[in-house]
């Protein structure tokens, strides 16, 4: 079977990159409403290109927002299930003028593909699509699969959870696969067991009723600005604790071990601030940077605005100023609880000279999963063929807000297969896509099936 995977993947790997490309060009800006008509598009090319591979069934399912792509190919009843999820909707591209080459124009350099959505997640999806296109055509698919592939992930899910609710017996299966998250290295790969939940923010900070002349009223009425710098400075201590009370209270705590082999990942602090263009890293005392990132809360300002931002000088006192803040999450801990928190402490150390409104975004639950499952052994298993060597277990700071939501409506555990790795730049400018990952994702994936099936059956 690796002999006739590897030949498949090297006689079409143009192919398989062209229609990447394509897929790419398509502007699903999930977030912007100006891009709707795009990340409807990008729904009919995902759902063609799934049909073209063999799917059944296939249907593009409208909820309240942006639909699902649910397509399936069952083999036999008798045999495991696994479904597939991903996401066509992508991050806003902002700012333009920080992208070396258009966003939207896929553009090979030194062996990587910089598009947004390159990683996050079109390109890691894609791969799942050409995987099951190779099992198809080569008669070599061992499990049955369901696809499921969401338009609004950058969005938070917002529908989806209507959606799992309402077709749990149709999404039935065995396992998750997801490949949304990353691996250390091209040369040390490793499988997420961990994902940080998500907690989502924005606040607003009002002042006098109306822009006032900085000469003539600063001095003697508040600025929202200088309040909610002071505010959110106040939210960590010299320590960069987080200082909201009963923020950590739930924390799970991480044992001595578990730190242990954490410790033994391959890391080197040089080139991880070298590749950042940072003198030092920083965070939470008393814990390594692959600890804050994998196993700590955060609390980090995502935007901050207010008053005059345009060319040259405007002497204005703001009436408002507002930021986004997400908070990152930990195992036990609940994105509904931290917000209320959050809301709670920020609204009460607000001084009387200003009012403070805080609306909850979108947020997501922390996941673990198990290493000792069938899934994990079949996925390690699988990443041991292609790569050579076993793969290291490692926690996610992200978050996939999917992951607990199909635990809890679907009582199904999930495996987090990424090919991406963390100097993809996703989210930001010039976000790539190694073109040896996309075709080793494509490549690893069916080794999944097949030793999934294999241990299905001892």
């Amino acid at each position: 079977m690796k002999e006739e995977v590897l030949s498949y993947v090297e006689n079409n790997k143009d192919r398989f990159l062209s229609e990447l490309f394509d897929l790419l060009r398509i502007p699903s800006v999930s977030a912007d409403p100006k891009f709707s008509g795009d990340v409807k598009q990008a729904a009919e090319y995902v759902a063609n290109k799934l049909k073209e591979a063999g799917a059944d069934h296939l249907e593009i399912c409208p909820t309240k927002g942006y639909p699902v792509i649910y397509g399936e190919k069952m083999v036999d009843p008798a045999l495991p299930t696994i479904l597939v999820y991903g996401h066509y909707d992508v991050q806003p591209a902002d700012p333009y003028n920080l992208w070396e080459t258009p966003p939207f124009e896929p553009t090979v350099r030194n062996g990587k593909i910089y598009s947004r959505g390159a990683c996050d997640d079109k390109g890691q999806v894609y791969m799942h699509i050409k995987a099951f296109e190779l099992m198809m055509k080569t008669n070599t698919l061992h499990c049955n699969v369901k696809f499921m592939i969401e338009g609004e992930e950058e969005v938070g899910s917002q529908n989806l959870g209507l959606f799992v609710h309402e077709n749990r017996d149709r999404l039935h299966a065995d396992v998750i696969l997801i490949s949304d998250t990353s691996m250390i290295a091209n040369d040390c790969p490793s499988i997420d067991v961990g994902l940080r939940g998500l907690a989502y923010v924005e606040v607003e900070v009002t002042g006098p009723n109306r822009d006032l002349h900085s000469g003539v009223y600063g001095g003697a009425v508040a600025n929202p600005i200088n309040i909610l710098c002071k505010m959110i400075s106040d939210c960590h201590d010299e320590n960069n604790h987080i200082t909201i009370p009963g923020f950590y209270d739930a924390v799970m705590a991480v044992s001595d071990t578990d730190r242990a082999e954490l410790a033994k990942i391959p890391f080197d602090e040089t080139e991880y601030k070298k590749d950042l263009h940072i003198a030092e890293t920083r965070g939470e005392k008393g814990y390594s940077t692959i600890e804050r990132t994998g196993i700590r809360p955060t609390l980090d300002v995502n935007g901050i605005w207010g008053g005059y931002t345009g060319e040259g000088a405007k002497t204005v006192l703001p009436s408002k100023a507002f930021a986004k803040i997400s908070m990152r999450l930990v195992p036990n801990q609940s994105s509904e609880k931290i917000s209320q928190i959050f809301s709670d402490y920020f609204k009460s150390v607000a001084p009387k000279s200003v009012t403070v409104e805080v609306r909850p975004h979108h947020g997501g639950e922390p996941v673990l999963t198990p290493t000792d499952s069938v899934a994990f052994k079949a996925a390690s298993m699988a990443f041991e063929t292609t790569f050579g060597k076993r793969p290291i277990p490692t926690r996610g700071g992200g978050s996939i807000p999917i992951v607990a939501l199909f635990e809890k409506e679907l009582g199904i555990k999930s495996v987090l297969m990424g090919f991406g790795l963390d100097s993809d730049a996703l989210h930001s400018p010039n976000e790539s896509y190694g073109i040896f990952n996309f075709l080793k994702g494509i490549e690893t994936i069916p080794h999944f099936f097949y030793h999934f099936a294999q241990l299905n059956k001892n």
